[in-house]
């Protein structure tokens, strides 16, 4: 695999912070006070994690449908298929109490690293593809653990 370039990479860790910062105020019942205080009840705790997991969850099937438009016929057709799994997955699991949200956004994002995968190995994602997904998933999958275990 090739090297990740700078500007995916910078972007992918600042994509993790909403997730880093729900776990944070999960655990931390000081700096949940501080952030209700400061950004709102909303912006702490699992309500930012789950709702911003929610978002990114169904951008990323943004972007496996333009890996998709790398490809023609039958190929396409299961490219664009596959792709809005993530976003209906959201849609149709995500919405109920803060655990169970949070077991679905999980699973969405696990099965969302296995569609990665899928293309990638395809040949439609970059080469450096699974290099940045792999750790940026498992970072969000830890973050998901703290809602789902608190």
């Amino acid at each position: 695999m090739t090297r990740v370039p700078r500007s995916a990479l910078l972007l992918g860790l600042a994509g993790l912070i909403p997730f880093v910062w729900s776990a944070l105020t999960e655990l931390q019942p000081d700096l949940a006070d501080w952030g209700a205080r400061t950004l709102g009840p909303r912006f702490v705790g699992p309500y930012v994690g789950l709702a911003y997991g929610t978002v990114i969850l169904s951008f990323m099937s943004g972007v496996l449908w333009g890996f998709a438009t790398k490809t023609s016929g039958r190929e396409a057709f299961t490219g664009y298929a596959l792709s809005v799994i993530p976003a209906l997955w959201a849609f149709f699991f995500v919405g109920g109490g803060p655990t169970s949200s949070a077991i679905y956004l999980a699973a969405g994002f696990a099965g969302l690293l296995a569609l990665d995968w899928n293309f990638w190995s395809h040949g439609l994602a970059p080469e450096w593809w699974m290099r940045l997904r792999i750790p940026l998933t498992a970072v969000v999958l830890a973050c998901l653990s703290v809602t789902i275990l608190a």
